[in-house]
């Protein structure tokens, strides 16, 4: 087949590498495409990832048989469903099942309306009913954007007067713009993350591995959120059991949901969980891989990528889901990031050693915010590279990817150095 691969980023990178292992994929192109997905694919850096009328008049252009969207915002904006008109397989979710993600108000209502275990919450668009909420709260409460913000839209305060302050910028539009003129207010859960992942065709559901993503910018989780500074797969509280209670009370339900609603959900459900005291709570639902997560499962997945993403978009994924197969090793990513990240940060400066790094055992460096420029990789984003790595523990994954960083020469950039100390921190407590 020639397949088309939406984006930019990371995640892109990671599904380009895996797609392009596939013996179904005869050409595969990548809008708009970055420095390291031009080793595996043909960029299109003249189509970018929101230009619905560009991808699809390309798709046209070139006979594409398949197209496989990486983020969400051109979900959300409907690419599917114009690709869909123009007769063209594609994996993602239609823009009236994107909705998941797109509004986090309308995910929280789908949560009520499905009896599926979330935060208790209530969505505003007027401060003073917004404050009265917060007081009831006793300021134990996380603030979000009801559209998307490109993974920043989520504030933790630490006082009810920081929750005012936050609620008054969000509705106003200065913080996060239009995203942010409506809000969802919800309950702070106490617990531990996980995220994870199924593949749907709307009827049929398949589990795929759990990872564990670390948002806050800084070592021991301090500062501000930021797209993910790095993962690991598995996740280390995840367990059988845990994840079968995942899969019944939470995506199930949804997938279920979207259908009785005539909207069914085709793609990948990305669950962001909550464990309280050994029960899953829903926090978010995306639609589609996360960042830097999806690396992690690509390291492990021994599965044909391509077969199992156009079984979805055809809506035969039962045919194809005991091929769905992973490596048991442990896989981690670090995230290097452009000093200054999430904040302002120069772009431009040149990356060294990308060879040497990808030369240490068990390690793949994928791109996100890079391009070629006269010969050399140089930075165009905040977050900018992901150094994965396989291992059989946690601890092997993780010494090998930090070997990989310490070869890269780029003083312009930082990452965090303890990616995966929860996991690392149990296995000692159960020693």
């Amino acid at each position: 087949m020639n397949i088309l691969l939406v984006g930019s980023g990371g995640r892109e990178h990671a599904l380009a590498w895996k797609m392009a292992q596939s013996d179904l994929c005869t050409k595969l192109y990548c809008a708009p495409g970055n420095a390291g997905i031009a080793a595996v694919a043909e960029n299109v850096p003249d189509v970018g990832a929101e230009d619905i009328d560009g991808i699809v008049n390309f798709a046209r252009g070139h006979a594409i048989d398949f197209v496989v969207v990486g983020p969400e915002a051109p979900l959300v904006d409907g690419l599917a469903d114009r690709l869909k008109d123009a007769g063209i397989d594609v994996f993602g979710p239609s823009a009236a099942a994107a909705q998941l993600e797109g509004s986090k108000g309308f995910m929280k209502d789908m949560c009520a309306e499905f009896d599926i275990p979330t935060a208790r919450y209530q969505r505003f668009t007027d401060l003073d009913a917004a404050k009265a909420f917060i007081r009831e709260l006793d300021g134990k409460l996380v603030i979000k954007t009801d559209g998307l913000a490109a993974g920043k839209g989520v504030i933790i305060p630490t006082s009810i007067e920081e929750a005012d302050e936050a609620v008054a910028e969000m509705l106003s539009g200065e913080a996060f713009g239009a995203a942010g003129t409506s809000v969802v207010i919800e309950e702070f859960l106490e617990g531990e993350e996980l995220s994870f992942f199924a593949l749907s065709d709307g009827k049929s559901v398949v589990a795929l591995p759990t990872a564990q993503d670390h948002k806050r910018v800084g070592d021991g989780d301090t500062g501000p959120n930021t797209g993910g500074m790095g993962a690991y797969s598995p996740a280390h509280l995840s367990t059988p059991a845990l994840e079968q209670k995942i899969m019944d009370r939470i995506v199930k339900p949804t997938i279920d949901g979207m259908a009785s609603r005539g909207t069914p959900y085709t793609g990948v459900l990305f669950a962001g969980i909550m464990i309280v005291n050994g029960e899953p709570y829903l926090i978010e639902h995306n639609v589609r891989f996360g960042d830097p997560e999806c690396q992690t499962l690509m390291m492990r997945m021994e599965s044909d990528l391509v077969e199992l993403l156009q079984a979805c978009a055809q809506g035969r994924l039962a045919e194809v889901a005991e091929q769905v197969r992973f490596s048991d090793d442990v896989a981690l990513v670090v995230v290097l990031a452009a000093k200054g990240y999430p904040g302002t940060y120069e772009k431009g400066s040149i990356i060294g050693g990308l060879e040497a790094a990808d030369a240490v055992e068990g390690v793949k460096v994928f791109h996100a915010g890079t391009a070629a420029k006269d010969g050399d990789v140089i930075s165009i984003g905040g977050r900018v590279l992901g150094v994965t790595a396989r291992g059989a523990s946690v601890a092997e994954a993780q010494g090998r990817a930090y070997a990989a960083v310490d070869k890269l020469d780029w003083p312009e950039g930082f990452c965090r150095r303890d990616i995966a100390w929860r996991a690392l921190k149990a296995e000692e407590e159960a020693a």
